[in-house]
């Protein structure tokens, strides 16, 4: 009963983080029209302004930060790294492949690398996942060959910091750790926002999709199958669409909604199957 408990709130973490995640794709948009920030600016930002955010958490909770650095520094070094990589990859490739490619590789990809070195299972509901995430993405975007390997390092990257974190100890402290050391990788890319409109959405996009969701993230692989936490993650992209339908009212085709519907049943039927083995 517990573990069914447990798994439940995994469950719950994971969706509340791919919420979260969600609202960053539009935040950033935000900051390049109203900060006067580069993509990969925003990046630094996002990493240090959400390790700002911790930092007084992980000091209330009076958590062990020096001891659990020490016990594990290359755990906290490649989490760190996998978030500056995923950053870094994602953003240069948008430029040269389009956002539709470019989230479409390194969503779509990141599942299949961390099923794949995790030594789990593929499931039915991975592919159709991946079917509709492609569907929900599908773009005139144009062939690139840098741009896809920046869009599969990104996937890497992401893959990394999902494998590095899972069951960690103390998901808030994981996660203060990997924004510090991912911001010092991303500071040369440093910028200070031109509006105060820029540093307001600086502190929202470290707060929520960032400081918030990767949390949560890292506490679900405390019990979650890091493949099955990759997938339900992919609800991210359905609500970064629904909010460009609804707040920049974006047009949607029908092939986006039929792979916007397939995604979704795919996530419910991973979290129900993942609810019934426990």
């Amino acid at each position: 009963m517990q573990h069914r408990a447990s798994t439940r709130r995994a469950l719950v973490f994971v969706l509340l983080a791919a919420l979260a995640w969600g609202t960053g794709g539009p935040t950033g948009a935000l900051l390049t029209q109203y900060g006067g920030l580069t993509p990969l600016a925003t990046s630094f930002w996002r990493l240090a302004a959400a390790a700002l955010w911790l930092a007084p958490a992980v000091a209330f909770r009076r958590s062990p930060v020096r001891p659990q650095l020490a016990a594990n520094p290359l755990r906290h070094l490649l989490c760190g790294l996998g978030l500056a990589v995923c950053q870094l990859g994602y953003f240069t490739a948008i430029p040269r492949v389009g956002v539709g490619i470019a989230t479409v590789v390194a969503l779509g990809a990141a599942p299949i690398l961390i099923t794949l070195f995790a030594r789990e299972r593929f499931t039915p509901a991975l592919f159709a996942a991946l079917a509709g995430l492609i569907l929900l993405s599908a773009t005139t975007g144009t062939t690139n060959l840098t741009g896809l390997a920046a869009a599969i390092t990104s996937a890497a990257g992401y893959s990394l910091t999902t494998l590095v974190s899972r069951n960690t100890p103390d998901p808030l402290t994981t996660a203060l750790l990997g924004f510090t050391t991912g911001a010092i990788f991303l500071a040369p890319f440093a910028a200070l926002p031109t509006t105060l409109t820029g540093w307001l959405l600086i502190a929202y996009f470290g707060l929520i999709p960032t400081a918030l969701a990767y949390t949560l993230y890292y506490a679900g692989l405390k019990t979650l199958k890091a493949s099955t936490a990759a997938l339900i993650a992919l609800l991210e992209p359905v609500v970064a669409t629904t909010i460009g339908l609804l707040v920049f009212r974006e047009h949607l085709t029908k092939t986006a909604l039929a792979g916007a519907a397939i995604l979704l049943a795919a996530i419910t039927t991973q979290t129900r199957s993942s609810r019934s083995r426990v």
